[in-house]
């Protein structure tokens, strides 16, 4: 399990921060390997070999989309790639264009979701994902639902923050990705823990979590097919880890930025 996690994490998952905790991002920022790539990127890999059903979803009205998302990736981290690249860890992949979704879950570390908002349409619809490691909700649930539907049964997304982030979706400008993180206290270090809306996960008890999972989610418009792209980098470091580089705040556990 050391492979997959992190040791240290480039923010404070412990500082709490008023919902939805939205900031700028340079573009040079949106996609950063970390400590963790090599072990990830092999945990990516074995998840789209045996689960891929699972794990990607695609309808074709967000085709165009994701195939604007490969290549806009390509460009930033692999610009001289052609029909293979070399990753960070030394892994060549082939670049296969029919399955945009796929190549992106064997390149970068982190997951996509595609969402888009169809005319007529008062919200952003999940037209497509790849989702190696969901953090206790399921991509089959969620599929081809708005966002307000996307964020069931989240008690903190009410009315009032459904209809900031819907702002945010509608207003993020292009080369001006946004960014937030969240954090939860977790029993498990398992990076896929896909978990039904119908059996919510119970929090661990304060003090007794030996992990904590944090994503780095960005926010980032596409220029051509104006597609909003959700980008998660997920951490996931031991409780020692957390407290040595950030300090010991035990009172933290039960207020975390959990959205």
């Amino acid at each position: 399990m050391t492979e997959i996690l992190q040791t240290r994490i480039p923010h404070n998952p412990l500082e709490p921060k008023r919902l939805p905790g939205i900031a700028p991002l340079a573009l040079a920022d949106w996609l950063t390997p970390d400590d963790a790539f090599a072990g990830q990127m092999a945990e990516r890999e074995r998840l789209l070999d045996s689960t891929r059903d699972r794990v990607l979803m695609m309808d074709e009205s967000g085709r165009a989309a994701a195939e604007e998302l490969l290549e806009q990736v390509l460009a930033q981290l692999y610009p001289d790639a052609e029909e293979e690249v070399t990753r960070p860890d030394g892994v060549k992949v082939r670049i296969d264009r029919s399955d945009p979704l796929g190549s992106l879950g064997r390149i970068t570390q982190q997951d996509f979701c595609i969402l888009e908002k169809p005319e007529g349409s008062e919200e952003h619809i999940l037209t497509g994902a790849v989702l190696c490691f969901p953090a206790s909700w399921t991509l089959a649930e969620k599929f081809m639902r708005p966002l307000t539907a996307i964020h069931v049964p989240v008690d903190s997304y009410d009315a009032n923050i459904a209809a900031r982030v819907q702002r945010l979706f509608d207003g993020v400008q292009l080369g001006r990705p946004l960014w937030r993180f969240n954090a939860l206290w977790y029993h498990d270090a398992a990076l896929h823990q896909p978990r039904s809306a119908a059996a919510p996960r119970q929090q661990p008890p304060s003090g007794e979590a030996g992990y904590l999972r944090s994503e780095k989610q960005t926010i980032l418009r596409l220029p051509r097919t104006g597609a909003v792209i959700f980008g998660i980098h997920t951490f996931v470091l031991r409780r020692a880890d957390v407290l040595e580089q950030w300090g010991d705040h035990a009172e933290s556990d039960q207020t975390l930025h959990t959205v």
